[in-house]
């Protein structure tokens, strides 16, 4: 099992994965980090449990879009394979962050 390291918001997190996972966990890691500064993670008065609580509700709002609240046109049979893979590997994510978020406030 393989461990990657990622910055979310200024934070610090170690996070297990499968072997051949890590570049993948990576980037999923920069899209939360970039939705959780684009909701103010740190700043603005947000606490790690809300910053990860609005982040999560940023993602499942793009994951939304992409994914049926609006119309997605896809070049081809393969851009939509990948657009799904992604929607699905989002929603997972904000999934996994609600029910964070949902245990430090408790």
């Amino acid at each position: 099992m393989a461990e990657v390291k990622l910055s979310i918001a200024g934070r610090q997190y170690s996070v297990a994965c499968n072997d051949g996972e890590e570049t993948r966990l990576l980037a999923l890691g920069a899209m939360v980090d970039e939705k959780a500064r684009e909701a103010g993670g740190g700043s603005a008065g947000l606490n790690e449990t809300r910053s990860l609580l609005f982040s999560a509700l940023l993602l499942a709002d793009r994951l939304h879009d992409v994914s049926g609240g609006a119309p997605v046109v896809a070049d081809n049979a393969q851009t939509s394979e990948k657009s799904s893979q992604l929607a699905e590997a989002l929603e997972g994510l904000a999934s996994r962050l609600e029910n964070l978020a949902e245990k430090l406030e408790n």
